[in-house]
């Protein structure tokens, strides 16, 4: 359905309009103006996700992929407690993207970067070096100046990620260096077809730990400036249990406890919790934890949120959440939703 913006002057109390037999729920809060004006925009969408998240003309993934399908009217997992001691009931959140560099006079952006490409971007070789049994073979078409997560000099993950925006593939890679010739090097890679529901098969990693994709999860300005983010969220834990829940495929772990959090858990931030006193766009991000909730996709730091890096984030306002802290999240069931353990399409609740 088309999305409409509705230019108003008043924040609507709650609008419900019926279009060819469809309930249509017109939003009511307040959406970021990447104008910085006081204008209020109302986008009119007929449930959550959908139509799903876009890049680049590219839908990622079916609106009804576990990626995009919302959590916030499902159960609380009996793990709950135990899961989010372990993670840190009482640390903060932490955005781990924003504008600028980080250290200061460096040449690494705030983020995981990404870039999107034609169809008739040239394919090089890639050669994996770490797992290449669990990689996705190349050539993938990377540009030789393809952004790197840390920047070019980088030694940390250095993820690659690479949009085919006119067959609408996702290529992404894990310590990737370039090399002679056009050709990179990396500890692993991945290719996902954004209109399938295919996962990886069990086992495998990807890019990251959890075998997922890692662009889907990423938060990225245009969307929060759009008023709406329609899909979960990526972020690390610092422990994580030596298996994992569906939709991921992979862990990386020893520890077998069973009060340490599983690669692809599914957290919310608690409906009670009250967002109204952030920043437009803050809220934006808020209302995403709680209507689509978070994914543990990698060992990292504890509640590190990932995000894209833009010149336009706002990186005070991005501070304003650090007093949020894991206590004021639940860990989700989702086992309802699963409608094949080898599949990413989700049963909508």
């Amino acid at each position: 359905m088309t999305k409409f913006s509705l230019k108003q002057t008043i924040v609507f109390l709650g609008l419900f309009v019926i279009v060819m037999g469809m309930a249509v729920v017109i939003y009511q809060r307040a959406t970021a103006s990447p104008t910085g004006s006081n204008d209020i925009y109302l986008p009119l969408t007929t449930k959550p996700g959908t139509p799903p998240p876009q890049i680049a003309g590219c839908d990622i993934f079916p609106g009804d992929n576990i990626w995009n399908t919302p959590v916030d009217k499902l159960p609380v997992h009996p793990n709950s407690a135990n899961y989010i001691s372990a993670i840190g009931a009482s640390r903060g959140l932490h955005a781990d993207f924003g504008s600028g560099v980080w250290p200061p006079g460096s040449n690494s952006p705030i983020g995981i970067p990404y870039v999107d490409v034609p169809g008739s971007q040239p394919l090089v070789p890639v050669t994996f070096i770490w797992w290449p049994e669990q990689s996705d073979d190349g050539p993938y078409p990377i540009p030789p100046d393809a952004p790197v997560e840390g920047g070019p000099d980088a030694d940390g993950d250095r993820h690659v990620i690479v949009l085919d925006r006119d067959n609408c593939v996702l290529y992404e890679m894990y310590y990737a260096f370039p090399q002679g010739g056009g050709s990179w090097e990396a500890g692993n890679g991945a290719v996902y077809d954004l209109s399938s529901h295919d996962l990886r098969p069990d086992g495998w990693t990807s890019a990251d730990a959890a075998g997922l994709p890692i662009l889907p999860g990423l938060v990225r300005y245009d969307e929060v400036a759009s008023g709406e983010i329609r899909h979960a969220i990526r972020f690390t834990a610092p422990q994580t249990q030596a298996t994992h829940l569906w939709p991921a495929r992979h862990d990386a772990s020893s520890l077998t406890g069973s009060n340490y959090p599983p690669m692809g858990l599914r957290l919310r931030l608690r409906a009670d919790y009250d967002i109204s006193g952030f920043s437009p766009e803050i809220q934006v991000i808020l209302q995403a934890f709680k209507t689509y909730g978070l994914i543990l996709a990698d060992n990292g730091s504890a509640w590190y949120i990932s995000g894209v890096p833009d010149a336009r984030w706002d990186n005070d306002m991005l501070h304003e959440w650090d007093g949020i802290t894991g206590a004021n999240f639940e860990v989700v069931d989702t086992s309802s939703l699963m409608i094949d353990p080898n599949s990413g399409q989700a049963a909508q609740p």
